[in-house]
């Protein structure tokens, strides 16, 4: 029997919902290094953070960001055989590929026809708003990494680096690496961003209660050494 193995994955969702099916892709290899930074600001001196109560974000504190590279294979699905092979037979990996560059450019073709016919229907209509004015109908997807049971983080993909190693007789690609750079979203507040907002607290509230357990540690190396 192989042991349980808990894969992180991101998930995109949309306003204050998760929605039925949302856009899932899951780490079919975790990642071997998974790098931090803290990006510490020179000084919140002089802001007035006018900017960041609309967003919703706060630009005064410590922010974090992440590089990893994940890694996929058609190999392991096509062993499988019957349905579960199909789709790698037919497109690779191409699917999973899809589905997480999806995560880093606005809604699809769809919402931009829905955008299209509502500002048709707008420029039928009396309005006191200059003609020429360019409404902005799409927004990047909102997106938690998942990675553990501790770490539940709205994040921003600032970069994305695929290469594609192996391809199928169709040029499928069948082995794909992919580096990926992500910023996580200082939200101040759940006003705009309940999900968003939420799981920056839990995963706080988790970063909180493991420095208390360093702290109990901490107290009793000193006792140690003040008996030594």
């Amino acid at each position: 029997m192989s042991g349980f193995l808990l894969r992180g994955a991101f998930v995109e969702y949309s306003g204050d919902f998760l929605g039925p099916i949302p856009n899932l892709v899951v780490f079919q290899f975790n990642p071997e290094e998974l790098a931090r930074t803290i990006n510490i600001p020179a000084s919140a001196a002089g802001s007035s953070g006018t900017a960041e109560a609309d967003s919703g974000t706060t630009g005064s504190s410590p922010t974090e960001s992440f590089t990893l590279t994940a890694k996929f294979s058609a190999a392991d699905d096509l062993g499988k055989g019957g349905a579960v092979s199909a789709i790698p037979r037919v497109f690779g990996i191409g699917p999973q590929i899809a589905a997480l560059e999806k995560m880093v450019y606005p809604g699809g073709p769809l919402s931009g026809l829905i955008g299209e016919a509502i500002d048709k229907i707008g420029g039928n209509t009396p309005s006191t708003e200059p003609a020429d004015r360019d409404i902005p109908r799409q927004s990047l997807p909102r997106i938690l990494f998942i990675w553990g049971y501790t770490r539940v983080l709205p994040v921003r993909i600032k970069s994305m680096t695929i290469t594609e190693q192996k391809f199928d007789a169709f040029l499928n690609p069948v082995q794909v690496e992919i580096q990926i750079g992500l910023d996580v979203v200082n939200l101040a507040s759940g006003k705009n961003d309940k999900i968003g907002y939420g799981a920056l607290t839990y995963s706080r509230g988790a970063k909180d209660a493991q420095a208390i357990l360093n702290l109990a540690k901490a107290v009793e190396l000193a006792a140690d050494i003040v008996s030594f």
